[in-house]
């Protein structure tokens, strides 16, 4: 398992300019994608399938 801290963490281009910490952070590894609060860097962070995360991205693009 990688733990977070090897991972390169980047911000979503939609982060709200205002508030920059108020955002999730995503880092990507080969077959996952994994998820974290900006807030609580230190705290937990979940993974998912990329195809998961194309899934995701594809619905919350939708939403607009």
């Amino acid at each position: 398992m990688i733990h977070a801290s090897e991972l390169h963490w980047f911000k979503s281009s939609y982060t709200n300019s205002s508030d920059i910490t108020d955002c999730v952070e995503v880092a990507a590894t080969p077959g996952t994608v994994h998820v974290r609060d900006s807030k609580a860097v230190p705290g937990p962070h979940f993974a998912v399938s990329d195809t998961a995360w194309a899934g995701f991205v594809s619905y919350a693009s939708d939403l607009g």
